[in-house]
């Protein structure tokens, strides 16, 4: 780990621009070799611009739901776009913009599915440089007394958020991959899927990490994103799995 500030910062964003070119140039790989249309152009390229800038806008604002104690320390609205981001966001802005996007621009083809293993791998990616950030990143655990906690940088055994994530990518990475060929009956399943396993996921993995603002009962700002999400998006999930898994 690194505990240099100014280090740590460069590494992370590294591994953050390391993340979104190897997911992105995945993801063009796969529309290539599956001979989808150009996105560049057309109805295409505006759900592409949706996706992006819901992501853009999700990203931050999540982020500041986690950390709302911070607003006033970094100028309210211009702090809003300099600092943070967020990982739940940055999937349900995305969401939002793409289906915004298509009904504005009458697309109908589902768009999700070939984001999966793309995300999965930028996921991957972008926790390597949150784990080597340390203490410096924000996403390292709560302290324990496990054998496996390790030293951030101030003496304290804690739970190695990151590298949980990371096998937890893998792992789902893995599981949906044997269930690709019978999940495609049903367009868009695979990627509500992914969204639900990962929102479930940070629901629970984030009790083992420090509440920088605590909201009702106790849960950060990220956990009842997560909570109000699941909820809106559990009903849809179901409906299709019902048709596959009868």
């Amino acid at each position: 780990m690194i505990h240099d500030p100014a280090t740590a910062q460069a590494v992370h964003s590294f591994f953050e621009a390391a993340a979104m070119l190897v997911g992105g140039r995945y993801y063009w790989a796969l529309r290539r070799r599956g001979g989808q249309p150009s996105m560049l152009h057309g109805a295409g390229f505006a759900v592409l611009l949706g996706c992006v800038l819901g992501a853009a806008i999700g990203n931050k604002a999540v982020f500041w739901i986690e950390m709302p104690h911070l607003w006033a320390q970094h100028g309210g609205w211009p702090g809003f776009f300099l600092m943070g981001q967020s990982m739940v966001g940055g999937l349900l802005g995305g969401l939002i913009g793409v289906e915004i996007a298509k009904v504005l621009a009458g697309w109908k083809q589902s768009t999700g599915d070939l984001f999966v293993s793309p995300l999965l791998l930028a996921l991957i990616v972008g926790r390597v440089g949150c784990f080597l950030a340390g203490l410096n990143d924000g996403t390292h655990g709560s302290p324990t007394d496990l054998p496996w906690g390790m030293d951030f940088g101030d003496g304290i055994p804690r739970h190695p958020a990151p590298l949980y994530e990371i096998l937890f990518a893998a792992g789902l990475g893995c599981l949906l991959a044997r269930w690709r060929q019978r999940l495609a009956a049903e367009s868009g399943l695979l990627f509500k899927l992914f969204l639900a396993a990962y929102l479930l996921w940070r629901l629970g993995v984030d009790f083992l990490k420090p509440v920088p603002y605590a909201y009702p009962l106790g849960l950060s700002g990220i956990q009842w994103v997560c909570v109000v999400a699941l909820m809106l998006y559990t009903p849809l999930l179901a409906r299709q799995l019902r048709k596959v898994f009868p």
